[in-house]
């Protein structure tokens, strides 16, 4: 991903929280993470993270997404003696939709991203609106997008090893690769 493109993404995910009264400092703006996840469709596939804090017991997150966004499926495993890493997500803006493992009425609201069809396996859907919240346990397959109007979702949970995830598409990385223009 292109530098220009990072500080754009950033800007955008700074004015969003700005429009529903979550302040950055300046040093935050600065560092909003920008995960495209190597798949080189940020609108499509990817999600906009400011990490407030991150100890060995505690992690406090925004998630920040553009219209449509999906952040793809992947999972938070077992890391030595940790059983993994528990979220709660809190919505704050928007409506975003969160699939885990668990039965599924028949259809979903959230949309596939075309061609990525095989590396969503899992549809148990739910619909988070500002003030809801959902508890996503240790080693649960899960992804998540965000409605037309884009969201925001506050993440609260244990230690976060990112560089860990096992995502269900081969083809993520999810750290971050940024090229000059």
């Amino acid at each position: 991903m292109k530098r220009s493109e990072v500080v754009a993404a950033q800007q955008r995910a700074a004015d969003m929280l700005d429009a529903i009264g979550i302040i950055l400092t300046p040093q935050e703006r600065a560092h909003v993470e920008v995960a495209e996840f190597g798949l080189g469709n940020l609108a499509l596939q990817g999600l906009q993270l400011v990490t407030y804090i991150n100890t060995d017991r505690y992690c406090a997150k925004e998630l920040v997404l553009f219209p449509n966004q999906t952040c793809p499926e992947h999972l938070h495993p077992p890391v030595g003696d940790d059983p993994g890493k528990t979220e709660t997500f809190r919505c704050r803006h928007g409506v975003v939709y969160l699939y885990v493992e668990g039965g599924n009425g028949g259809t979903i609201q959230a949309e596939v991203p075309a061609g990525s069809e095989a590396y969503y396996t899992v549809f148990h859907e739910i619909e988070l609106h500002p003030g809801q919240q959902y508890t996503i346990p240790p080693g649960t397959k899960h992804w998540f997008q965000a409605g037309d109007t884009g969201a925001i979702v506050s993440e609260f949970s244990s230690t976060s090893r990112d560089e860990f995830d096992i995502f269900t598409d081969p083809n993520v990385v999810r750290i971050p690769v940024v090229t000059e223009d």
